[in-house]
C-alpha cells in the first residue's frame, strides 16, 4: 500500500490531515484477527494474517476504484476463549472485547466519518461483533457493517479439496491454503493431520451453519483443537481464495459507500 499522501492507512496521517481527509460518507475499516492455537502446523497469528492481508489489499484496490475507504491497524487480541485451554492463545473476555470495540467506535464518532466496517478473520468474533454493530449504531449514530468470515466453505461446486462435511472451520483446507499462499515459511506441512469429527455430520439440525447452534471449546472435538483437513492444502488454491476474498470485499465496500437504510425522499 502506498505511503505518504497516497496512503489509505488512517494511522499514517497526522490528526489534522485525517480530519481533512474524512467526510460523512468515508468508510473506516477495522480488521479483527486473533492470536490463537491452530494446531501444530499453523502459526498463532493465522487469523491476524488473514484479516490484515486481505483487508489491506481490498482497501487499496477499492480506493483505486474510487471508493472513499480507509483502514485502521488490525486488532490482534480478540475473543478467542474457545481456545483458552491451549498455550499461546491470547484472548480477551467478551466484556473487555465489547468495551474495546465501543471505545473505538466512540473514537471514530469524533471524526467526520460515519461508517465503520469490521473486516473479521476469526469466527469466534462474529456474534460479539454483530451485537457491537447495533451498540455503535445506537450509541453514536454510526452506520456499522460486518464482513466475515472471510474464508469460503470448501463445500462449493468446484469440489476442490477433501470432503470436510461442513466441519472444516478451524485449521482446515481453505485456511491452511491461504497461509501457505501468504506465509509459507510459517506452515509446518509435515505436522498437518485430518481432524474432521465425522460423527457430527449426521445431525440435521445441530451444527455449524445449521438451524441449531451450540456452545463449544475447540478441544471438545479432539486433543488437537482443530477442525478440518489440511492434508491437501496448497498455495495455488490459497492464491485463488485470496483473490476471491479481496474481490468480494471490494464489491462490499462499494455497496457500503452508497448504503442508506432510510427510504429515499419523495420528490
Amino acid at each position: 500500500m502506498t505511503t505518504g499522501h497516497g496512503t489509505r492507512r488512517l494511522a499514517e496521517l497526522s490528526g489534522p490531515a485525517a480530519t481533512a481527509a474524512l467526510h460523512a460518507d468515508s468508510i473506516i475499516v477495522l480488521p479483527t484477527g486473533a492470536i490463537e492455537h491452530h494446531g501444530a502446523y499453523l502459526p498463532l497469528n493465522t487469523d491476524f494474517l488473514l484479516a490484515d492481508s486481505i483487508a489491506n489489499a481490498a482497501v487499496e484496490r477499492a480506493a483505486a476504484a474510487g471508493t472513499d475507504v480507509w483502514i485502521l491497524p488490525t486488532l490482534a487480541y480478540t475473543k478467542s476463549d474457545e481456545h483458552s485451554w491451549a498455550s499461546g492463545t491470547m484472548w480477551l473476555t467478551w466484556d473487555t472485547m465489547m468495551q474495546t470495540i465501543v471505545d473505538i467506535g466512540n473514537s471514530i464518532a469524533t471524526t467526520p466519518a460515519t461508517k465503520i466496517a469490521f473486516f473479521n478473520g476469526h469466527g469466534g468474533n462474529l456474534a460479539l461483533l454483530q451485537v457491537a454493530c447495533r451498540e455503535l449504531r445506537r450509541r453514536f449514530g454510526l452506520q456499522t457493517f460486518l464482513l466475515g468470515p472471510i474464508v469460503p466453505s470448501m463445500n462449493g461446486a468446484d469440489g476442490d479439496g477433501p470432503d470436510e462435511l461442513g466441519l472444516g472451520i478451524h485449521g482446515g483446507h481453505s485456511e491452511t491454503s491461504l497461509i501457505m499462499h501468504l506465509r509459507p515459511d510459517l506452515v509446518e506441512v509435515t505436522a498437518a493431520r485430518r481432524a474432521v469429527p465425522e460423527h457430527l455430520a449426521d445431525f440435521e439440525q445441530i451444527g455449524f451453519g445449521k438451524p441449531v447452534s451450540f456452545g463449544w471449546l475447540s478441544n471438545d472435538f479432539g486433543p488437537d483443537g482443530v477442525l478440518g483437513d489440511p492434508t491437501e492444502a496448497n498455495a495455488a488454491y490459497g492464491a485463488e481464495l485470496f483473490e476471491h476474498s479481496v474481490a468480494e470485499a471490494v464489491k462490499a465496500f462499494a455497496e457500503i459507500a452508497r448504503f442508506d437504510p432510510a427510504p429515499p425522499a419523495a420528490e
